[in-house]
């Protein structure tokens, strides 16, 4: 890529007026530059490792002492903003098919085999950028905009909701599905019914773009997830207890998870503990008749919560099983408790 096209699609600023005037490859790793190479660097200290490999030029953020006058010296604003607007151009050079995806179906796919041009972008900002640069031609990738921002890629696919081949369930628990798709039977997958709505919509991805995919055995991803644990509350295996804590961390799935608990649990004592006051949680009430209610304002208070009712499930939104790695609270106190009537 020749340099001035560099300093066009980076905004960035020449600082010396180099011999050089193109660059082999951009490269991100200082012990894999090559004579020709553009290195990019996120620190300073790689810099000189990356000269004396070969490098070309150097584009970078922070006040840096040129060494070698030969070689092109360019200062951007921000390396990692830099990166983006040159990926921005490299994958429409490969003509990348990018698709949007909530997090659970991103979740869903890195438990999925699929081919090398099919690629589910998770991880450090710098090892995203990476695999970005290197992606094949005509690759498909799955981003979530939690995750990584939408400002990399030009342009963008939704997923389809609608029309979509439906996945047939044999069997199920609050936990674990049967099913059947493309006449392929998966017994007891380790994926809970709510999920397979989100499950049919990343099939259908691999079905309508014709990418090759193998399911071997999904494990429970970090949302509605069971914990089976005993009295003292130490995690036992799946399903070897009839003690049962559900966690929830996403707010957005809270509401619609009740429901489905409701729904599919109603044999069962559940009870239900929401953060205390928390705007940007939904207040846990479908039509009136949900009780159990406990609210809290801390992690001390779930566990006292957990620890002064009885129940087969605890649904317990805003946190995840993190706090039962943490001591339980000396002193337990009945917690007071609202209930929604």
């Amino acid at each position: 890529m020749r340099l001035e096209n560099i300093l066009a699609l980076t905004h960035g600023k020449l600082l010396n007026e180099p011999f050089v005037n193109s660059f082999e490859n951009i490269v991100f790793e200082a012990n894999k530059v090559k004579r020709g190479d553009l290195f990019i660097a996120f620190t300073e200290e790689m810099i000189q490792t990356a000269i004396l490999n070969g490098a070309y030029g150097v584009i970078f953020d922070k006040p840096t002492q040129i060494s070698d006058s030969e070689i092109a010296w360019i200062k951007v604003e921000d390396v990692e903003d830099a990166l983006k607007r040159l990926l921005r151009f490299r994958l429409i050079e490969k003509e990348v098919v990018v698709y949007e995806c909530n997090e659970i179906i991103l979740k869903l796919a890195l438990q999925v085999v699929t081919e090398p041009n099919f690629i589910v972008l998770n991880g450090d900002i710098k090892s995203i950028l990476k695999t970005l640069w290197h992606v094949e031609n005509k690759s498909v990738l799955l981003f979530c905009p939690e995750y990584l921002s939408r400002d990399i890629f030009v342009n963008i696919e939704m997923l389809q909701k609608e029309d979509i081949e439906p996945v047939t369930i044999m069997e199920q628990t609050l936990f674990e599905t049967s099913f059947i798709y493309n006449n392929i039977f998966y017994e007891r997958q380790l994926i809970s019914p709510f999920f397979i709505p989100y499950l049919e919509e990343l099939l259908y991805l691999f079905t309508s773009m014709k990418i090759n995919f193998r399911i071997k055995k999904f494990s429970q991803i970090d949302h509605f997830e069971a914990v089976f644990t005993n009295k003292n509350f130490e995690i036992r295996e799946f399903g070897t207890s009839d003690k049962v804590l559900i966690f929830e961390p996403n707010a957005n799935l809270i509401q619609n998870e009740i429901i489905f608990l409701r729904k599919q649990a109603n044999w069962a004592k559940v009870i239900y503990v929401i953060p205390y006051q928390d705007e940007q949680l939904p207040h846990a009430k479908e039509d009136g008749t949900l009780s159990n209610i406990h609210y809290y304002k801390d992690e001390k208070e779930v566990m006292n919560i957990l620890k002064s009712n009885n129940y087969h499930f605890a649904f317990i939104a805003g946190v995840d099983k993190s706090i039962l790695n943490k001591p339980l609270p000396l002193k337990q106190t009945q917690l007071t408790l609202d209930f929604m009537d």
